[in-house]
């Protein structure tokens, strides 16, 4: 089977088939090239759909991504990365070994599908001049042989006729011989050229044409051939990728296989846990009996004094934030019977609540973190100190490492002068000590705070932990719509003059809504479980174990009033203390 023999007279037809082919292969590459940048493009929107929801540095998010699950989750994102990884790599690798290979193949089917049809056109062209040179020595055989007859025929007319003489019969006589010359000379070169012409026709269809189409035959049966393997490689490009695809998605499996739901439990119980009992059962209270009970400013109650106490701003104490630091003593009132209160009470504002929660709220937006924590649960508090503690010890070393740096190059630099002055480091070598011998301070303060925190932790069995309630500081009940967040009311109160001033002319406005307040009446009491160091106005400091009076109950913003005597009371947290409601009550309410 060959085309030389086969094709010998479609020549125009395989030119045209070539042509196809090398469209064909160039189609090929075109759908390679589409099929990377849609692997490109598909590896990016994996790589950005990872980074989306990787956790960012410095959140919230990050904390959270301590549980199994989360880490699973970030596991996952990381497969994914790496998957999309593997995508880009079969973008590559078919660019490389099929794209550009098959480019610089087309280039070089053309040249050599140019050559060959040269070659052809080239032998085409030879053959038809052969046939033209054949059938002009055709004709002008045929017109000599007509020309020479002519003169045959005209010599012998001539020599018929007896009129005419003989020099002109002797004239036509020659005339014919030349013209039979000349037909004899046209025979032989048409013979000649005839023998040639068939000798070319011949090398023209039985050797040059199949040469010609043999060279074609086997370039296009190697531009199928490397159809086939690029084929195959299209294939093993996405082979090759295949096991560490097949890795990534068995490390998404282990991810999922090693999220621990009872770990992920306990972290909660880390992170929540504040470390304090769950409160006591609430005693019955029998109101058949008549008793003198007091509560708080929106209890029904007698008061020691005449009317509501009302709270005055600016005038005597303008300079001061928390009006209630030192009360004014005043002789005692009357008791008003019952219904009257009960008529005031349903009459009143909530003025003076609403009034201090402001204040707090205030007092909260100029106020900062205690240094030592101590706004949270001891057991939250606890976790915070330890990993101060951590991150000072981290940094502590750091400093040293830098320190032995330095006195290693200073060593150096004492054994080769040239190199460097060792005197200019000893000022380097001092900052750094001084910064080891803060640090260390900074340690030993909170290692101490830590010290004490771990010293006044009730010691607990493993099921009354476990049965641990949960502090949330961030998110309290509300009051009457007026109480603030669970915060303390430690502010502070050395920003600039012109917050400072802010809050004072907010606090002399209020100025004509309240009177001198009366002391207020002591509605039980309570007893310190911890030490609270109260340094900033509004709230006074407790030591363990001491018993006051309650002036106040917790409006819901985690904090309760107390009096150690008539010229010393402020706020402490309810959760650091335990409530005893009427002098002479059993019961005890704690506040957790």
């Amino acid at each position: 089977m060959s085309w030389g023999t086969e094709l010998w007279d479609q020549f125009d037809n395989l030119e045209k088939h070539t042509q196809w082919g090398i469209d064909t292969l160039e189609k090929c590459i075109k759908f390679v090239k589409e099929r990377t940048e849609i692997e490109l493009s598909y590896a990016k929107q994996l790589r950005n759909l990872s980074k989306k929801y990787q956790p960012k540095k410095n959140s919230k998010e990050e904390e959270e991504y301590k549980y199994t699950s989360c880490k699973a989750f970030i596991s996952t994102l990381n497969e994914m990365n790496d998957y999309a990884g593997q995508h880009e790599v079969i973008s590559e690798n078919m660019a490389s070994q099929i794209i550009v290979d098959l480019a610089r193949y087309v280039q070089e089917l053309k040249q050599e599908r140019k050559s060959n049809f040269h070659d052809g056109r080239k032998a085409q062209q030879h053959i038809e001049t052969c046939w033209k040179q054949l059938e002009s020595s055709k004709r002008r055989f045929e017109r000599d042989c007509k020309e020479a007859d002519r003169a045959q025929q005209y010599f012998e007319k001539m020599d018929a006729d007896i009129n005419v003489t003989k020099a002109d019969v002797e004239k036509a006589r020659q005339q014919a011989q030349i013209r039979h010359q000349m037909a004899e000379d046209s025979k032989a070169d048409y013979s000649s050229i005839l023998q040639k012409f068939n000798h070319e026709q011949h090398e023209y269809y039985h050797t040059h044409i199949p040469n010609i189409f043999q060279k074609i035959q086997e370039m296009e049966e190697r531009r199928i051939v490397r159809i086939g393997e690029s084929m195959k490689t299209y294939a093993e490009v996405d082979r090759q990728v295949i096991p560490i695809i097949g890795k990534c998605l068995d490390g998404i499996v282990k991810a999922a296989e090693s999220i621990d739901q009872k770990n992920d439990s306990q972290l909660v119980i880390e992170a929540y846990k504040s470390g304090f009992e769950p409160p006591g059962d609430i005693e019955f209270e029998d109101y058949t009996q008549p008793m003198k009970r007091t509560v708080s400013d929106n209890s029904l109650s007698n008061s020691r004094g005449e009317g509501k106490p009302d709270l005055k701003f600016g005038g005597k104490s303008k300079g001061k934030l928390w009006p209630f630091i030192k009360k004014n003593k005043s002789p005692k009132q009357q008791k008003e019977p019952l219904s009257h209160r009960f008529n005031e009470f349903m009459t009143s504002k909530p003025k003076i609540h609403c009034f201090r929660s402001l204040k707090r709220g205030l007092s909260l937006k100029l106020g900062a973190t205690p240094e030592d924590f101590s706004n949270l649960p001891p057991e939250q508090r606890r976790k915070k100190l330890q990993q101060k503690v951590d991150e000072l010890s981290k940094e502590i070393q750091k400093e040293m490492d830098q320190r032995d740096a330095i006195t290693k190059m200073k060593d150096v630099y004492l054994k080769n002068p040239q190199m460097g002055d060792p005197a200019s480091l000893d000022h380097k070598l001092a900052e750094v000590s001084q910064n080891i011998e803060k640090l260390r301070l900074e340690t030993q303060k909170f290692e101490a705070w830590l010290a004490e925190v771990e010293g006044r932790l009730p010691a607990r069995s493993e099921q009354a932990r476990r049965q641990s309630g949960l502090y949330d500081s961030q998110n309290p009940p509300t009051v009457n719509n007026c109480a603030q967040d669970r915060e303390s009311p430690d502010g502070s109160y050395t920003e600039e003059q012109s917050q400072e001033s802010e809050v004072k002319v907010l606090a002399t406005d209020f100025d004509d809504e309240f009177d001198d307040e009366e002391p207020l009446p002591a509605i039980g009491t309570c007893k310190a479980l911890y030490t609270f160091e109260g340094q900033n106005e509004g709230t006074i400091s407790v030591v363990e174990g001491e018993t006051l009076y309650v002036i106040e109950e917790d409006k819901g913003d985690g904090w309760t009033r107390i009096r150690r005597n008539e010229d010393e009371e402020g706020y402490v947290p309810t959760s650091y203390v335990e409530v005893y409601l009427d002098k002479n009550a059993k019961g005890a309410k704690t506040y957790i």
